[in-house]
């Protein structure tokens, strides 16, 4: 069988959406799986093992561009795919397997995609409280709705996570490339999150964690993208002159390939509800996850070395807290002692007595 899946355009749900692809290779391991996704993409995707070929998808987030959809649709037909699941929600998602006249087209209903999807389902929010659920809904093979699964309950166990493939070998090359010390152990930062500030543990609360973590004898790396280039900043500037000697700011400075093998490289994790936290929970390293007005009942770390604190309940559309900075109450509450707590619980680990010299 030859399956194409057009995935999602956000790191996090990209992660996800592997628990699609190994559920499906477990159920047809003859399958072969190619995904359509954005060139930055390749990143993920190749560290999938499930995942046979990568179709670049050229059209921007957001762009209809009809013509070209059903350009790239019909250069698929040579593919000859049996199967075609379709993870976005949009009307413009569903084109391109139209037009390759890809036999059986498989998603939810979304934006009232009939025609264009084949065997479309209707979500129950409430059934599928997850995401990741939602995705993994989708490999059920019957046809007809009244038999496929109802409810996360009567989704396949064990629930297959997300798992990202990283080598030793590759780890030893970052960290020499970015020369990092073997004989001191790493803790990661990513400070990050996109919408906004009010999804970000403050500047200041990571910059006392991390003179905390620098003192016992930890080196602390900080990972983002070139818009968390400020923040880790700030971070760095924070601690004490000594203290700076053990503290990497690589924000902007990676790329996703890089950030994923140094996540790899580190003891453990802390950070906010982020693409990065999802690649982290993927690589089975212990971590923290900071949550405010965002809900991790939807989109939590799927790792059982995660720890999610959390201060309210529910979800907020909150962009912007009242801070002044723009953070949000509920993760301006969260304060570094509680973080280190948790760290200390999931490495389940003595740290040094000392201060590192």
């Amino acid at each position: 069988m030859k399956i194409l899946v057009i995935a999602p355009s956000w790191v996090g749900d990209m992660m996800m959406s592997h628990s699609l692809y190994r559920t499906l290779k477990v159920r047809h391991p003859n399958a072969t799986i190619d995904v359509m996704a954005p060139e930055w993409c390749r990143a993920l995707l190749s560290r999938m093992p499930e995942v046979a070929q990568i179709w670049t998808m050229p059209i921007g987030h957001g762009q209809l561009a009809l013509f070209e959809r059903r350009r790239l649709g019909i250069q698929l037909r040579s593919e000859r795919y049996q199967r075609a699941y379709i993870l976005p929600n949009s009307f413009k998602s569903a084109l391109i397997p139209f037009f390759a006249r890809i036999p059986h087209r498989i998603g939810w209903r979304g934006e009232m995609r009939y025609g264009l999807l084949n065997d479309w389902r209707i979500l129950n929010p409430a059934a599928f409280p997850m995401m990741v659920q939602r995705y993994v809904a989708l490999a059920d093979d019957v046809a007809d709705m009244k038999t496929q699964a109802l409810s996360a309950a009567h989704l396949p166990q064990p629930f297959l996570w997300p798992q990202l493939q990283v080598t030793e070998k590759a780890v030893a090359e970052v960290k020499a490339v970015f020369s990092l010390k073997n004989d001191t152990p790493l803790i990661g930062f990513c400070p990050g999150a996109e919408f906004g500030p009010a999804k970000r543990w403050p500047h200041y609360h990571y910059a006392a964690l991390a003179q905390t973590l620098i003192e016992k004898g930890y080196q602390i790396v900080l990972l983002g993208s070139a818009q968390d280039k400020h923040t880790g900043h700030k971070i760095r500037s924070a601690l004490n002159p000594k203290a700076q000697q053990h503290c990497h700011d690589f924000t902007g400075h990676t790329s996703l390939e890089q950030a994923i093998d140094l996540i790899a490289a580190c003891g453990a994790i802390v950070t906010n509800d982020s693409g990065l936290m999802h690649i982290a929970a993927a690589l089975n390293q212990p971590l923290v996850a900071l949550y405010g007005p965002s809900n991790p009942d939807f989109t939590p770390p799927l790792s059982p070395k995660a720890q999610v604190i959390r201060l309210i309940s529910g979800y907020h559309k909150i962009r912007k807290g009242d801070d002044s900075e723009g953070y949000h109450d509920s993760l301006i509450g969260i304060t570094p002692e509680q973080v280190m707590a948790a760290l200390q619980t999931l490495c389940d680990a003595s740290y040094p007595d000392e201060a590192q010299e």
